[in-house]
């Protein structure tokens, strides 16, 4: 009787390790009941898996131009129409959302490294380090994002590069409060104050203690930015600010097109049915994955 009771303790913290799993294993349960992220996530999978497999699965090549096949409707042959130019409208839309894609992912990518490390810095050493680089994101925020991208843009010039850098540039200072906020309310944890007591390098402790444990935030930020910054590389290119003729790119289709709207449809509608599409999936998926890792709605 009394090597069952004193085995006891024992089988129970082997039960709670077999059934303890960590906060991402949570998220994932969770996110995996949401259909609707879910639908996002699929969604989303497939239009990269589209524009990342677009020489083998494109039927034309973008860029051809054949005059006998000038301003076709949908058909057997080719499934989105013909452009002004003879083409394929189906193909110019597989590239081009591997042009917007990657001016988003790139965008969202500085973006998400500048305000990252602005944010840690600032939220860690506190003082001088912090009125600085806070006093320098106040100023950017300051100006209106249209006009700081646009003064970015007329700086280095028209192109699908300068869209991508101007994008990330004008949302450093979004993510870098994002971080100091979140950063402030880690570094006063214990596992930080213990972190300290050890010796441990200021530097090992942001990247390895803190930012771990803030990147929730920044992961659901940066979905839900995703989106922003297709629609935004779109909108500039549409006006002529960002991918230049003949690149197929969605918003610089739109741009071509609206010409013929009345007599060709087809040339505005697939393009904007695929910035319509992959919005609403990131969004889908972003906001699954607020909720998801947000412990508060648990």
């Amino acid at each position: 009787m009394n090597q069952k009771t004193n085995n006891l303790p024992l089988e129970i913290s082997l039960k709670q390790k077999k059934t303890a799993r960590s906060p991402w294993r949570i998220a994932w349960g969770k996110l995996r009941r949401d259909p609707a992220a879910l639908f996002g996530l699929a969604g989303l999978i497939i239009v990269l898996l589209a524009v990342l497999c677009a020489p083998w699965i494109a039927p034309y090549d973008p860029n051809v131009i054949d005059s006998k096949v000038i301003f076709q409707a949908p058909n057997t042959a080719h499934l989105f129409g013909t452009d002004d130019y003879g083409r394929d409208n189906l193909s110019r839309v597989i590239w081009g959302g591997r042009e917007s894609l990657r001016a988003a992912i790139l965008a969202i990518m500085i973006a998400m490294l500048g305000g990252t490390t602005f944010g840690l810095l600032s939220g860690f050493y506190r003082g001088w380090v912090d009125r600085f680089i806070m006093r320098m994101v106040d100023v950017l925020l300051a100006f209106p994002t249209i006009l700081l991208l646009l003064s970015i843009i007329a700086v280095l010039g028209p192109s699908l590069i300068t869209v991508l850098i101007a994008l990330g540039l004008s949302a450093i200072p979004a993510y870098t409060r994002i971080v100091r906020g979140s950063v402030l309310g880690v570094r006063e944890m214990e596992y930080v104050t213990a972190a300290r007591a050890l010796g441990v390098k200021n530097g090992r402790i942001m990247f390895a203690h803190i930012l771990p444990n803030i990147v929730a935030p920044i992961i659901v930020y940066s979905t839900m930015g995703f989106g922003g910054a297709i629609m935004m590389t779109a909108g500039l290119s549409y006006i002529g600010m960002g991918a230049q003729p003949p690149s197929a790119e969605w918003g610089s289709m739109l741009n071509m097109s609206r010409q013929y709207m009345r007599d060709a449809w087809w040339m505005s509608v697939f393009p904007g049915l695929a910035i319509f599409f992959c919005v609403l999936c990131i969004n889908l998926l972003g906001d699954g994955l607020r909720s998801a890792l947000d412990p508060k709605m648990r």
